[in-house]
């Protein structure tokens, strides 16, 4: 057995990421094994700073150091300098990354660090033979993301399942008018990728869908689905609207985020995918009373199916693909701004439908107001506003709700002031901004271009709006030019920022995904591969990996359809050994192969 040389080992924890290990015992576990000479664990008696961990060496006469932990490489500049101070090898750390392996547990970890004692990667000490990989795969979220994963794999021949929580699939793109910097029409870009989708005989789409098990592991997992029921024959419904028409039940709008409404009987949008009509279960009056069934009697080709139920599906894949994507933050948790107040405080998601040409008002921007079913929606003869401000960062950059930066707002704020300009050229322009984020290609260029068309880009944050006599007062501050302000405007947008999915837990657990502080599914390895996960065969795409903007979410899910297409084209993926004794065996014997 080889021999290892006199070793410290630091136990890096981040008390908020512990994942179920115990650092006392990884402690007690670390010191039992031959050639150990010193153990600390990060907050206790070292110091992790060049010149205390050269007394280290002196004292112990260490050689060489382990650093086991989440986010380990942290220290390896200071425990380096120190060796190279010594006259040792500087390169002599070896890292047990737990979040590079996803470890859970205190048996994973044991392993991980066990083999960097040993100088052995763990997945090699994992390793245990191959299996094949089913060609098969399941994409997780139909948004711009999913599609553009989905059509990839598809299009070289493979078959795909693309999975939708919705009646429809395109995400949250299908819901704006334009894309930032290009200006572009957000509909002409992903209709004809939805449709693509719709028409592939290589994918099988299924709607009002979630994935509810995931059993297996890479190149072969037995995936449960549950499918709702849509109440309507898709090969039969010819989409004509007349059930629609005549269905005396309403509610808010989803698609159009709650700026319209929809009726209990519909199609999401004109251009959804599947393009037929579904029925709301929770509104339709017959589901819950049977008293209406009005659209049943109108319905010409008899496609309306209330026996309809729910169905489980079971599928087998190689490789599953998630790009759940993200939900955008409740603004009526800041309760400064008003929202759900005041009527004409907006959200940037309602304004985009606002602005939209299909949306409620047709793109004409006007006053949201009661109608007169006691509905605050928004209509075509309502006024128009003559002031209109923009507050950046709602929910984001923020110690009481979201430290991160959501990326995509300060330049869709943006896109919403050109908008503004382009419809209302006499409306006045506020954005109120903390820092101008225009790191993108095209992005400065395109905040040079709103600054000109005359829009008030002014730096400070906005701490409370009020209404009076008709109109919104904002307090807000003006730093560059080191003054209080009270702007009085006839409409407030806030630019919301983007948060993880209420169901991202969940799935983070079905299919042992780690997720970062704030949320976010992690990626294997920080920094290097933004697309894997702790499970060789499952990846991610999409904004449920970190807020990002459309090109990045369209990039990613590129990636992910490479890696996919990378090991069907292989065939075969490594099966490993689990147990903690057998890793154990493996690490020695393959540090006395590499010895020999």
């Amino acid at each position: 057995m080889v021999e290892i040389k006199p070793t410290g080992v630091f136990l890096a924890f981040d008390l908020n990421a512990l994942n179920g290990i115990d650092p006392a015992m990884l402690d007690e576990y670390v010191r039992k094994i031959p050639g150990i000479r010193k153990v600390w664990t990060s907050g206790g008696e070292l110091d992790p700073l060049p010149d205390s961990i050269l007394k280290e060496i002196h004292d112990n006469n260490l050689k060489r150091f382990v650093l086991a932990g989440y986010e380990p490489g942290l220290h390896k500049s200071a425990f380096s300098a120190a060796l190279n101070k010594a006259g040792l090898d500087p390169s002599d750390v070896a890292l047990a990354s737990f979040s590079e392996y996803g470890v859970k547990g205190i048996e994973e970890a044991k392993a991980v660090l066990y083999c960097a004692i040993h100088g052995i990667p763990f997945p090699e000490a994992r390793k245990n033979g191959s299996s094949k990989v089913l060609p098969e795969t399941v994409v997780i979220g139909g948004g711009i993301a999913g599609i553009q994963a989905a059509l990839e794999i598809a299009d070289s021949g493979n078959k795909v399942f693309l999975v939708e929580k919705s009646g429809t699939i395109g995400g949250h793109m299908a819901m704006f008018d334009k894309t930032f910097p290009t200006l572009d029409c957000a509909a002409c870009i992903l209709t004809p990728k939805m449709v693509e989708v719709g028409q592939h005989p290589n994918i099988e789409l299924l709607t009002l869908a979630e994935v509810t098990e995931v059993k297996g592991s890479a190149g072969n997992y037995e995936v449960n689905i549950h499918q709702k029921p849509r109440y309507i024959d898709v090969t039969v419904c010819i989409g004509c609207g007349v059930c629609s028409e005549k269905c005396p039940q309403s509610s808010y709008s989803e698609f159009d985020a709650g700026t319209a409404m929809r009726k209990a009987i519909y199609i999401p949008f004109p251009q959804a995918v599947p393009n037929k009509y579904l029925i709301d279960a929770e509104n339709c009056r017959y589901i819950n009373e049977e008293k209406c069934g009005v659209c049943q009697k109108v319905c010409m080709v008899d496609c309306i199916d209330f026996k309809d139920s729910d169905k489980d599906i079971k599928v087998k894949a190689g490789n599953i693909i998630v790009a759940t994507g993200f939900k955008t933050f409740d603004a009526g948790r800041i309760d400064e701004y008003g929202y759900g107040r005041f009527p004409n405080v907006l959200t940037s998601i309602e304004f985009e439908r606002l602005v939209n040409a299909a949306g409620p008002t047709g793109g004409n921007i006007r006053f949201r107001t009661e109608d007169k079913k006691g509905n605050w929606v928004f209509q075509l003869e309502g006024e128009e506003p003559e002031s209109i401000a923009l507050i950046h960062c709602i929910g984001s950059r923020d110690r009481n709700y979201n430290e991160y930066c959501s990326r995509v707002c300060c330049m869709y704020s943006l896109k919403l002031a050109h908008l503004v300009k382009e419809k209302l050229p006499d409306a006045e322009v506020y954005e109120y901004y903390i820092d101008m984020r225009a790191f993108g290609k095209g992005y400065e260029e395109f905040y040079n271009r709103i600054r000109d068309e005359g829009v008030n880009i002014i730096r400070g944050r906005t701490a409370k709006v009020n209404q009076l006599n008709g109109q919104l007062e904002l307090r807000t501050e003006d730093i560059l030019n080191n003054r209080l302000l009270e702007q009085k405007v006839d409409m407030v947008v806030l630019a919301v920022g983007l948060e993880p999915r209420d169901d991202a837990g969940d799935l983070a657990d079905m299919l042992n995904i780690r997720r970062e502080k704030s949320g976010w599914f992690q990626e294997a390895c920080n920094g290097s591969d933004h697309c894997g996960s702790t499970d060789e065969g499952i990846h991610l795409a999409g904004v449920c990996q970190g807020p990002k903007d459309i090109p990045d979410s369209v990039t990613q899910g590129s990636a992910a359809a490479a890696r996919v297409l990378q090991s069907i084209l292989k065939g075969k993926v490594d099966t490993g050994i689990t147990g903690l004794h057998d890793i154990e065996l493996r690490a020695k014997e393959l540090s006395t192969i590499r010895e020999d």
